[in-house]
């Protein structure tokens, strides 16, 4: 933190939150509501989103905001951003959390694949950022913007090439953000999780591999058993954005890998390949179960 933070508590406070259907965007939503905060909401689940914007006022939380919009069509965030600011005003933290996750081999990954992750993952928080910052500098009060990348944002994930492209993108991004929008007195902080059990392990996508073999379920389990909770990371997101921390973790494994890739290159290149040996065995496990079940 090498400034004050910005914002420093969330009372009172103007809150955008995409990807607020579920997951990590439902929890970091809730836990500013209940700190006081008015949240603005967006997803692309119409039925979710207003069934959490419904659970945030029944606790006694204040939306302002429940709108649906994807955030890979610029054209419909820019139509949200100027009705949640000609309602609101311009808000003091924005949070890109909206993003889908397709994993696979160079062999199995199409095309669409790469620019389907790119539109969501990349030029979504794009579009979030072209729309609802230049507000906040105008307003001269400062304010923090928060982006989730992923721990792919910053390791050698296996099966992540076309998913790390997006989120060491977005990296890349709030890299240049942090000291472009530090005369404005906007913080960034750029958030990293490693393995958090929201909806997306459900529903994640890996290019070539049977997601409803038994063998894919089982790895899925034992990653979930390994995964802190979308509130367990809401909270950690929260502590790092409120003291202006670039670097957020919402996991102490993730925080030790990024230390040992900047200070010990060696044994992260031999975690990295035993990670990378130990991923590919699952692999054709999951692929001849895959086989077997339907033979």
């Amino acid at each position: 933190m090498w400034f004050r933070a910005p914002v420093r508590d969330l009372a009172g406070k103007q809150v955008l939150v995409t990807g607020a259907a579920s997951g990590i965007g439902r929890a970091v939503a809730e836990q500013a509501a209940d700190r006081g905060a008015v949240v603005h909401l967006t997803d692309v689940q119409p039925d979710r989103l207003a069934e959490v914007a419904d659970a945030i006022r029944a606790r006694g939380g204040t939306v302002g905001t429940a709108e649906v919009a994807d955030v890979s069509d610029h054209q419909q965030v820019r139509r949200l951003a100027a009705h949640v600011t000609e309602r609101a005003g311009a808000m003091d933290v924005v949070l890109n959390v909206a993003g889908i996750a397709i994993w696979g081999t160079v062999r199995s990954l199409e095309p669409e694949h790469w620019q389907r992750l790119v539109d969501v993952n990349l030029m979504g928080p794009i579009h979030v950022i072209e729309e609802f910052v230049p507000p906040m500098i105008d307003a001269g009060r400062g304010g923090q913007l928060v982006n989730v990348s992923s721990a792919a944002g910053i390791i050698a994930m296996p099966w992540h090439a076309a998913y790390s492209a997006t989120k060491f993108g977005l990296r890349g991004v709030s890299e240049v953000l942090r000291y472009d929008l530090r005369k404005h007195r906007i913080g960034v902080s750029l958030v990293c999780p490693g393995g958090v059990d929201t909806g997306l392990v459900e529903t994640i996508r890996i290019a070539g591999v049977d997601q409803q073999s038994r063998a894919f379920v089982r790895a899925r389990r034992r990653f979930q058993k390994r995964a802190v909770s979308p509130e367990q990371a809401a909270t950690a997101i929260w502590k790092g954005a409120l003291r202006n921390r670039y670097w957020v973790y919402t996991s102490s494994d993730i925080r030790l890998v990024h230390w040992l890739q900047r200070w010990f290159p060696p044994g992260y290149a031999v975690a990295m390949r035993a990670f990378n040996y130990g991923a590919n065995r699952v692999l054709p496990a999951v692929e001849q179960a895959r086989r077997t079940e339907a033979a």
